[in-house]
């Protein structure tokens, strides 16, 4: 599920939401959708939709750096409890710098708004990485490219159709 190059200005032929819903129906994935009061923040939006906030998909854009020429971003994803650690992240990609990507470009590479960024990687710039905890639940939940719709995913469909690279990225308390 990853691949359309996006133009600056041109909206693609389907929205996110759209492509997603598409893309798990033609898969077979065993999916709900869940309307709920606009919201992106995970722990709000998790009790919107009620269940625990270890059970959402937090979706973070991160921006790697290795010297000054190349710039990479990983769309991270770790469990709606936990924090990206990005110097995990700098060394799983070996970078020589790292911070979260601006809101503009995050929203750019997602193709939707800040808090409703999907754990899948739609652009070709974008590598996917998941945290082992996040998959060890059997369904995920995470806003569907939009604000006032989710999606509770079963987690195996989740790791069959993102194939996500996994490794620890979850910053320990």
């Amino acid at each position: 599920m990853t691949g359309d190059p996006q133009i600056k200005g041109v909206a693609p032929a389907l929205d996110r939401y759209e492509r997603l819903v598409a893309d798990l129906e033609a898969a077979g994935a065993r999916y709900r959708l869940i309307d709920h009061a606009p919201e992106g923040r995970t722990d709000l939006v998790s009790a919107l939709r009620g269940h625990d906030v270890a059970l959402a998909a937090k979706c973070l854009i991160v921006m790697v750096k290795a010297g000054k020429k190349q710039t990479r971003y990983v769309l991270a994803v770790v469990r709606g409890d936990a924090r990206v650690d990005v110097q995990a992240v700098r060394a799983l990609v070996g970078g020589t710098y790292v911070a979260f990507a601006g809101k503009d470009k995050a929203e750019e590479l997602a193709g939707s708004v800040s808090g409703t960024v999907l754990p899948f990687s739609y652009h070709p710039r974008l590598e996917l990485i998941a945290d082992p905890a996040l998959l060890q639940t059997p369904e995920l939940f995470f806003n569907a490219a939009r604000l006032d719709r989710s999606i509770a995913l079963a987690t195996d469909d989740y790791a069959r159709l993102a194939a996500p690279r996994v490794a620890p990225i979850t910053a320990i308390p």
